[in-house]
């Protein structure tokens, strides 16, 4: 395996890391409607993810400045072609950051309330348009002689991307209400189970149908990777079926275990069938980005693989012992006593 193919596949590992993280940040985000029924409860779902959401986010950061040194190409074709939705998703990132760190600024219930909301809306529109971006960027988009994208919003707005941008908007919502079930106790952990159980079928139906239509496209595109493919895809599908089963049967820790899973491949699925394109012409295949033709040269991948197997086992180390220091519930009684002592 070349350096080149390498740094790809580093490249969707690390995509695959910040979807696992930051994807549950989102699915509690969104979740705080349903499961927010005073401010007690609020609190208690917001800092489920307090300490580790700005930790989480910095996974999308590596992959970006990654992509940027490894497939210069790549990036300037992606982030000039998808400038609009990127920056939603930067400015809904902008606007949950803040609310996270401006809504116990006032005891005022409506100050807190509007952030509550913003918090809500920063985590569907990320969750969203990722799996908008990555489906158009598997299924093919227009690129001209000079690799550069052709269409419009609209273009990005197909059936097949609108239909894998609701799957991870789905797998994200179900991942971080199993997490706040995880989390929480009393009628926090209770609702977020219930809430999960009303998830299950919509969730399945539109994961089983992105695996599908994802195998299609590989099948069609006659992807050298198939079986591995097909393969990330059944996992992908048979870990949500176990993620929902243990919800069922109040197994909180399994359940997010096992979404964690279905995320990791259901992201394989997609990075695989891409291979070894990085980014398909859908008008005229000879305008398609490939791993060899959006690759730095090898003295930066050189320089790139001894720097990310020195740092890389420092970042995972240091994440790791976070959750670990942060990893007992957010109970009732310990919101209820801190809003005691503040007053």
């Amino acid at each position: 395996m070349d350096l080149a193919t390498l740094w790809f596949f580093i490249v969707g590992v690390l995509f695959v890391g910040y979807f696992v993280l930051d994807g549950f940040d989102f699915g509690v985000g969104m979740s705080l409607p349903f499961l927010g029924k005073d401010e007690v409860s609020r609190r208690q779902v917001i800092n489920t993810i307090g300490p580790v959401w700005d930790l989480n986010e910095t996974w999308v950061i590596v992959a970006g400045a990654c992509l940027f040194a490894a497939f210069p190409e790549w990036y300037a074709t992606l982030f000039s072609g998808f400038y609009l939705p990127l920056l939603l998703i930067l400015l809904a990132l902008i606007v949950r950051g803040v609310s996270f760190e401006y809504r116990h600024q006032r005891d005022d219930i409506r100050w807190k309330r509007r952030f509550d909301w913003m918090i809500t809306i920063g985590s569907i529109v990320p969750a969203l348009l990722w799996g908008v971006a990555v489906g158009n960027i598997v299924q093919g988009v227009p690129i001209d002689a000079d690799k550069n994208f052709t269409g419009s919003l609209f273009t990005l707005l197909n059936p097949y991307g609108l239909w894998v941008g609701i799957t991870t908007l789905l797998l994200f919502f179900l991942h971080g209400v199993h997490f706040v079930g995880l989390k929480t106790d009393g009628q926090v952990h209770d609702d977020a189970q219930a809430l999960g159980k009303k998830l299950a079928i919509p969730t399945v139906i539109f994961a089983a149908g992105t695996v599908v239509w994802t195998t299609a496209i590989a099948i069609g595109r006659d992807a050298p990777l198939l079986w591995a493919v097909i393969a990330c895809g059944v996992i992908a599908a048979l870990a949500l079926l176990v993620s929902v089963y243990f919800n069922w049967i109040d197994k909180d820790g399994r359940a997010f275990a096992a979404g964690a899973v279905t995320i990791v491949f259901a992201v394989l699925t997609l990075w695989l069938a891409l291979f070894p394109y990085v980014m398909p012409a859908s008008n005229d295949p000879a305008n398609s980005l490939t791993i060899a033709n959006a690759s730095s040269t090898e003295m930066t991948l050189q320089i790139m693989t001894w720097a990310a197997v020195i740092f890389l086992p420092l970042v995972l180390l240091y994440q790791g012992w976070t959750y670990w220091v942060f990893r007992k519930r957010v109970t009732r009684s310990i919101i209820e006593k801190a809003e005691v002592a503040a007053h």
